[in-house]
């Protein structure tokens, strides 16, 4: 105990210095305006800020991106309430109760609640990510190559099964994402591969550029046809942002059991936001004595799903920092933002960086008090961006794209290369392929073929060696059940 406490004073004495403090601002402000703008979301809003990390040590770049991952999630609620739009998938389930307040008169109330229960689900997700990290990561320097091919061979098939739409397209992302991370020179035997004679392509694809091609740039292909789009809001009904007694004495509950399910949904790989609202709107609707008032303005409706949303990106943070897995898109897009600042997030982090690893951590809970700060004073003026128009925004996302994209490498081939993942991440949203699959396979893929080349070499050639340790033959076992059981409930709606 007294170790965790050590640590986590390290990291608070990391984060509490006036050029974080000043980013975790920031982000956070981002961060929000990013997450409110409907179809955007936090995995879109990181990649597009990622150009304000550049030049920065990697514990002040990883604190901003933290910040304004949170900041997103705190933000996609407001299009919910207000206009009955989703910031991004994981705020669908604020709109079943978030609008309805709304036109029942109490905007401000479901603006502060939803402010408030991102507050309170973001620190109980701190304090279990301050107690679990250390034990994990402890365990995961145990890990030889066996056991890291095998955890990441859990980690691809958990996002596969648990991601939308059929396994077979699953499947495919998967094995694209892996072509792609094989392009360019061989690290284990120098031979250069898949380059078809294009120079630029030795050093292999950055990550930073599909990222901002898949999400950014490929965000505004997919808006370009609502470029005329006007929201109507009528900020003047809002009234004061606040929530009486007797409304927070319904959501504290909901709040208080909606946060650690939020978490351990956010620490599987490939589960997501989205599927923790859901579940812990199912679970409130299910205890509560008044079920027939969700849907129609119940706002322990709207506390639960925020509650949960805002923990379950803590909980992505532990396979991010402990095992160097993202837990989510986004954690996906910090992950490659952090390896091309040198960093590799894992089990050493902690022991060789550990003002990064707790730095980050102790950021969590300063940055919810500041958006707090931002969401609840500031709460009617941000809203007001909603009204700006979508041929005024989706230009300036461009040109953050573009300008993120020039200052990775300097290379105007990293345009065609940008625009090329654009338009792919645009049929793969046609064809209804998901994203994350592909993402996870271009990071890992590099790591993966490294474990298992190693782990042929020591057994000469025998796949034996995954079944002779207990920690790989678990991990085999859980992505082989997780695999049949996505299968047998597929086919069980299917008939």
């Amino acid at each position: 105990m007294d170790v965790i406490f050590d640590n986590l004073a390290i990291g608070f004495a990391t984060a509490i210095t006036a050029t974080n403090i000043l980013w975790v601002f920031i982000g956070g402000l981002l961060g929000t305006v990013m997450g409110m703008l409907p179809g955007l979301g936090p995995a879109t809003g990181v990649a597009i800020l990622i150009p304000i990390t550049y030049g920065m040590n990697p514990s002040t770049a990883l604190i901003t991106m933290c910040a304004v991952y949170y900041g997103a999630m705190f933000g996609g609620s407001r299009a919910s309430i207000m206009i009955n739009t989703p910031g991004d998938a994981s705020a669908i389930v604020s709109c079943f109760d978030g609008y309805p307040m709304t036109k029942n008169g109490e905007a401000g109330a479901a603006l502060a609640i939803s402010a408030i229960a991102s507050f309170i689900g973001g620190t109980i997700g701190m304090v279990f990510l301050v107690f679990l990290t250390g034990p994990i990561a402890a365990a995961a320097l145990k890990f030889g190559p066996a056991e890291m091919f095998s955890l990441m061979l859990f980690a691809l098939v958990a996002t596969i099964t648990l991601a939308e739409g059929s396994l077979l397209k699953g499947v495919i992302a998967m094995c694209i994402g892996f072509m792609l991370s094989t392009i360019g020179i061989d690290p284990l035997t120098g031979i250069i591969r898949f380059t078809f004679g294009v120079e630029e392509l030795q050093d292999g694809i950055d990550f930073l550029v599909v990222m901002i091609g898949v999400y950014a740039i490929c965000e505004v292909f997919k808006n370009y046809k609502n470029l005329d789009t006007k929201y109507s809001l009528d900020s003047r009904s809002i009234g004061k942002v606040w929530v009486s007694w007797a409304q927070f004495k319904k959501c504290i509950l909901p709040m208080l059991r909606s946060s650690p399910l939020g978490f351990f949904v956010g620490v599987l790989p490939g589960m997501g936001a989205s599927i923790a609202t859901f579940m812990s709107y199912a679970m409130e609707k299910n205890l509560s004595k008044t079920p027939e008032k969700f849907g129609k303005g119940a706002i322990e409706g709207l506390a639960a799903p925020e509650a949960a949303n805002n923990s379950c990106a803590a909980g992505a943070m532990v396979p991010l920092l402990t095992l160097g897995i993202p837990g989510s898109g986004t954690t996906a897009v910090m992950l490659g933002a952090l390896m091309m600042l040198g960093v590799r997030p894992g089990p050493i982090l902690f022991s060789q960086f550990p003002e990064i690893a707790w730095g980050v951590i102790a950021s969590i809970l300063l940055g919810n008090i500041i958006l707090v700060i931002i969401n609840l004073p500031l709460a009617i003026p941000l809203v007001q961006l909603l009204k700006i128009p979508q041929r005024i925004m989706l230009p300036l996302i461009l040109g953050m794209g573009f300008m993120g994209t020039y200052f990775l490498n300097y290379s105007s081939f990293d345009f065609i290369l940008v625009m090329a993942f654009a338009l792919g991440g645009y049929i793969f949203s046609k064809l209804e392929i998901p994203l994350p699959p592909l993402v996870l396979a271009l990071i890992l893929g590099g790591t993966t073929e490294q474990s298992f080349r190693n782990s042929m070499s020591l057994s000469d050639g025998s796949l034996a060696i995954f079944f002779q340790k207990p920690i790989s033959v678990t991990l085999i076992v859980l992505a082989a059940v997780s695999l049949v059981y996505s299968l047998l409930k597929r086919r069980k709606y299917a008939s």
